[in-house]
């Protein structure tokens, strides 16, 4: 039997304005709309960064505003509800860890620091090892970013260091295409699974950009799963814009599907990550 695809969608991450693309989700209305839509098309994980429509809509790590927004996803859809503690790029280390009391199911942690863009996305290892040990402690499942090869040998050391993460599943996701980061290319996705240590029990990808397609493909081709959504890829096709982050998760479906990987259902999604049960029943 095919094993079915994770759908991973990152609707709106911390870069992007507002201003210049209106269609993205900022408030927690669309974002709720998003996600029911999403996980109509095939999602099963949604990965949120929060902002402040009060504020322009700048990226925010306000407590309330994250509890609600996790409680809101939880209560409208069945998708797995995946923090970032990432922020933005200029969020301090202590606050970021903060993340963690808004009790969501997953949360994500970069396993190192990356050159951003013109800035640089700070992880060092001592804040590494706290979100790490602090995810055991709140049984959050933690998914492993992975920006560039070294990242692979800071997740090693984490796991060698603290055991496994709540839950017991190790799961990954290869960001690619980060200026700064390793290259959104088949050639680069491949070194860094064959470097996988075998605790990890499954993988994602996701290509920034022009290399949101090709890696798509590479990452179903080889096993893996896939991360879409307008915080990595704003263009549909060339010259035209992405106008709903549901377009990228029905392409995605549709390519696992043709590849006989059809998307997983969130009780798949949730049965892979080994996610807390945290819904009301």
């Amino acid at each position: 039997m095919p094993v079915p695809t994770l759908i991973t969608v990152a609707p709106t991450g911390a870069e992007t304005a507002k201003a210049d693309f209106p269609q993205l989700p900022t408030t927690l209305e669309e974002l709720v709309e998003t996600a029911r839509r999403c996980e109509a098309a095939g999602a099963g994980l949604v990965h949120v960064h929060v902002r402040d429509p009060e504020a322009g809509h700048a990226p925010t790590l306000d407590p309330v505003r994250l509890r609600d927004t996790v409680q809101a996803l939880r209560g409208a859809t069945d998708l797995v509800v995946q923090l970032s503690t990432g922020g933005s790029v200029h969020d301090p280390l202590e606050r970021r860890l903060t993340v963690l009391d808004a009790e969501p199911d997953s949360c994500s942690l970069t396993c190192g620091t990356v050159n951003f863009g013109d800035d640089v996305f700070l992880n060092p290892h001592g804040f590494m090892s706290d979100l790490y040990v602090q995810a055991q402690e709140r049984e959050v499942v933690p998914e492993f970013e992975l920006f560039e090869l070294g990242h692979v040998t800071a997740l090693r050391r984490l796991i060698d260091q603290h055991g496994l993460p709540y839950g017991g599943r190790v799961h990954v996701d290869f960001v690619t295409g980060v200026p700064g980061g390793m290259p959104g290319t088949v050639e680069a996705l491949v070194a860094g699974v064959q470097m996988l240590p075998p605790e990890v029990t499954s993988w994602s990808a996701t290509g920034i950009g022009r290399a949101h397609l090709p890696i798509a493909a590479a990452a179903l081709a080889m096993g893996g799963h896939l991360r879409v959504g307008m915080e990595d890829n704003l263009m549909y096709a060339r010259g035209q814009q992405v106008q709903h982050n549901a377009e990228l998760v029905e392409r995605a479906a549709h390519l696992a599907t043709t590849l006989q990987r059809p998307p997983m259902t969130t009780a798949e999604a949730r049965e892979l990550l080994g996610v807390k049960e945290r819904r009301a029943r």
